[in-house]
Formats: C-alpha cells, sequence, structure tokens
C-alpha cells in the first residue's frame, strides 16, 4: 500500500513539471512587450517633454541624433518653378537611457511603436521645403523602434517638394546642383547635435529613372547656421543633376537647323518668283519665331542670357536676313532694269552719233582728196615733172603718238580676277547677289556653330570639375 501512494505521487510531479515546460513553451513575449513598455513609459514613469541626457548620462552635453536616409524616387525637377520632388524613407537614431529595459535574455530585440508623441522626439524640419506629406496607406509608414540600450530608431517614408535655386546661363548644356537641408528648430547646438551616420548615410534605389536628368553624384555635408537665438545643427545633401541633352538635340536644335536650311531655298528659286519667295521667307519666320517663344515659355523669366537665347537668336536672324535678302534681289532687280532701259537708249544715241560722224569724216575726207590731188599735180607741174616723196620728219608729233599707242598695245595683259571673271558670268546685279548668298549664308552659320559648340561644351567640362 505504500508503494502505491509513492508511485502515484512520482506520477503527478512529473505531471506537474510536464505542465510547467508546456507553459514556458507557449510564453508570448509580445505581451512581454507590452508589459516593458507600460514599464518605461507607465505614467509619471517617462515624460516626452524631457531632452534624453548626453553622453554616458551626462547633462550637459547635447543630445546626438545620428541620420540617415533612402531615396526612392525624384518625381520630376521644374525649371520655370525651379524646384523638385523627392520620396524617401528618413530615418534618425539617437539614445535615451530612460528607456533602457531587460531584453529576457537576449528575446527582445527591440520594442516596436507607432505613436512618435510617446517618446521624445528631434524638433528636425526640412529648411528648403514648399510642400510635403507622409504616407498613411494603408497604415501610417512610421515606425519607432526602441533597443535594450535605449537607444531609438525612428522611420518614416514622407514626400517633399523643395526649392532648388538653378543657374540657367548654360542651358540645355547645365548641371543643377539641388539641395536638401534638415536643421534643428528649437534646439540649439548646445543642446541637440546632428550627425551623418557612418558608412553609407544617403543610399539611392538603383535604376532611378528622370525623363531629362541623370542624377550623377551626391554629396553629404554640414551646414550650421547662426541666428540671433543661438547656433543651429544642420546637414545638407546636394545631388548634382546634369541635363540629358539628347531631347534637346531632337526637339530644339535640329527643327531649329532645318527652318535655317529652308529658308535658304529662296536663293535658288528664280528671282521673278515673288510669291514664292515671299511666302518661305514669311513662313519659315513666323516657325522659327512661334518656336522660340514656345521654349521660352517653359523656362523663368531671368535677367541673363541662356545658351538656348544664343541659338534661337542666331537662327532667327538668319530666317530674317533670307527675307531682307529677297528684298535687296527685288530692289536691284527693278533698279538694273531700269539702268538697262537707260543703257539701251543711251547706246542707240552714241550709234546715231557715230552714224552721222562717219558721214562727215567721209564727205570730209573726199574735200581733202581732191584738194590734195590738185596741189600735188601743181608742185610737180613747177618742179619740172619731179615728185618729192611724202616723208615724214623724226620731229613730228604725229609719229611720236603713233609709237606710244604701239607701245601700249605691246605691254603685257594683266591676269584676270577668278572670282569678277566668275561673277561675270552672271549677268544682272540681282543674280549675282543671290549666287553669293548661296555661298555666305552657309559658310557664316557653320562659323557660328563651330564657335557656338566649343565655347558652350568647353564650359561645360570647367562645371564638371566642381
Amino acid at each position: 500500500m505504500g508503494s502505491g501512494h509513492y508511485f502515484w505521487a512520482i506520477f503527478y510531479f512529473a505531471s506537474l513539471c510536464s505542465a510547467s515546460l508546456a507553459n514556458n513553451a507557449k510564453i508570448n513575449f509580445r505581451e512581454k512587450e507590452k508589459k516593458v513598455l507600460d514599464q518605461i513609459l507607465g505614467a509619471g514613469k517617462y515624460d516626452a517633454r524631457i531632452r534624453p541626457s548626453g553622453i554616458n548620462g551626462t547633462a550637459n552635453l547635447a543630445t546626438m541624433v545620428k541620420v540617415n536616409m533612402f531615396l526612392r524616387s525624384i518625381s520630376k525637377i521644374d525649371d520655370y518653378k525651379m524646384e523638385y520632388s523627392v520620396q524617401l524613407t528618413f530615418r534618425e537614431q539617437w539614445t535615451d537611457e530612460r528607456l533602457k529595459f531587460d531584453d529576457i535574455q537576449g528575446r527582445l530585440k527591440y520594442l516596436t511603436l507607432t505613436e512618435a508623441n510617446r517618446v521624445w522626439m528631434p524638433d528636425l524640419f526640412f529648411s528648403n521645403e514648399k510642400e510635403g506629406h507622409f504616407h498613411n496607406i494603408i497604415m501610417p509608414n512610421v515606425y519607432i523602434r526602441i533597443f535594450p540600450n535605449g537607444s531609438v530608431l525612428y522611420s518614416i517614408r514622407i514626400s517633399l517638394t523643395l526649392a532648388c535655386p538653378m543657374n540657367l546661363k548654360l542651358y540645355p548644356l547645365d548641371r543643377q546642383i539641388c539641395s536638401l537641408r534638415m536643421a534643428s528648430y528649437g534646439w540649439t547646438t548646445n543642446d541637440l547635435v546632428f550627425l551623418w551616420k557612418e558608412g553609407d548615410p544617403v543610399q539611392v534605389v538603383k535604376n532611378l529613372h528622370l525623363p531629362r536628368f541623370t542624377l550623377e553624384k551626391f554629396l553629404t555635408d554640414y551646414c550650421n547656421s547662426k541666428t540671433n537665438t543661438g547656433e543651429y545643427s544642420c546637414l545638407k545633401v546636394d545631388l548634382l543633376f546634369k541635363r540629358e541633352f539628347s531631347y534637346y538635340l531632337i526637339q530644339i536644335y535640329i527643327p531649329c537647323c532645318m527652318l535655317v536650311i529652308v529658308s535658304w531655298v529662296s536663293f535658288w528659286l528664280d528671282q521673278g518668283a515673288v510669291p514664292a519667295r515671299v511666302s518661305l521667307g514669311v513662313t519659315t519666320l513666323l516657325t522659327m519665331a512661334t518656336q522660340t517663344s514656345g521654349i521660352n515659355a517653359s523656362l523663368p523669366p531671368v535677367s541673363y542670357t541662356k545658351a538656348i537665347d544664343v541659338w534661337t537668336g542666331v537662327c532667327l536672324t538668319f530666317v530674317f536676313g533670307a527675307l531682307l535678302e529677297f528684298a535687296l534681289v527685288n530692289y536691284a532687280s527693278r533698279s538694273g532694269s531700269n539702268k538697262s532701259n537707260m543703257h539701251k537708249e543711251n547706246m542707240k544715241k552714241k550709234r546715231r552719233d557715230l552714224e552721222q560722224a562717219s558721214l562727215d569724216a567721209a564727205s570730209d575726207l573726199l574735200d581733202t582728196d581732191s584738194n590734195a590731188t590738185f596741189a600735188m599735180a601743181s608742185q610737180f607741174q613747177r618742179g619740172g615733172g619731179q615728185q618729192k616723196p611724202l616723208v615724214r620728219h623724226p620731229g613730228d608729233p604725229l609719229a611720236l603718238e603713233k609709237r606710244l599707242q604701239c607701245e601700249v598695245h605691246m605691254q603685257a595683259p594683266k591676269r584676270p580676277n577668278c572670282c569678277k571673271t566668275w561673277l561675270s558670268k552672271f549677268p544682272t546685279r540681282s543674280k549675282r547677289i543671290d549666287v553669293i548668298s548661296r555661298i555666305t549664308f552657309p559658310l557664316v552659320f557653320a562659323l557660328f556653330n563651330l564657335v557656338y559648340w566649343s565655347t558652350y561644351l568647353f564650359r561645360e567640362e570647367e562645371d564638371e570639375t566642381f
């Protein structure tokens, strides 16, 4: 009987041990989190209005907050408003020794909160922000993690529209630096200091795509500011964007070149085709002016000259010059026709004068020959029938004049000018103007392109060194 009681006692003890082990195996440590949170954040135990102490509990030192971020996307960069939009995951980390807790032998890695007002938070703000909002779909995209040593990690997803002052002198061959600035609003550097997290403070999503820009690189720096109320800690990220030139080459530069070349077609049309040449010049001029106004409409009104202004201005000048060239050709053709008529009248008058002079000379020659014959006959009779030879003396002025004329005609002919010879093939002045314009306009435009691209591409390389 005693042995039976002993057996049941051992069985009962084994049942209690197995039950206790089963209860230990079913412990929910999330319930432990609630107890720990109630313990460290209970009423009268933690005040979120009080700034955490400095390093190692030193109250006289500032609270150090380490910052890092993850750039999720950059949706647009607006040249007209000089702003850009970015979506990022922003993180802050600091130590608050009042939040230390027992991790139950490493089983509680951290505590998670979704209410930021339960603990003290740094009063960080984005100084160059224009607009911003949090993301609340499906739940608020924010969390706070409290680690056993009192370290606090705050993470939130936000979208911001930030100001980005731009220098558009080299537009569209430019590079722009857009900054993201973060500073403390109320705590001075004696109380709060922001630091970049060691290692990789800024991360960018892979395959970041921008329609008109390329993110070349980014730099982190400090930008502490002093005001009348003290010095405030500040962090900044400089994002270097390079504008994609291929878009502007297709949309602006090539169409402008085509319009300029089309305006040169009027040089090859007949000068009498007035409607065709006028309509061609006016159409290209209006098209070029419309494209110039469209380009300027997408850019802010600035006080300096942009690279695109130089290009469109010169192209507009070439198109306008082609229209003025036709006006000059038309004027030259009309004045040339008047001169031609006057020349014809003068030639007719000279021809009539020459005919009259030739008739007078012939009649005088006949009178002279008859008188000379009579004189020679008289002299032959007086000289006994001997005729003297007609020999001109060396001092005779008529002989000297003939000799000089022979010397002049025997001089070597001058070498003809090739340009004048080539232009002499075109009889009218208006035709010569068209021919000269066919060569001059393309050469000057090619020279302008050489100077333009060498100048602005060289200045772009200088900016790369910056």
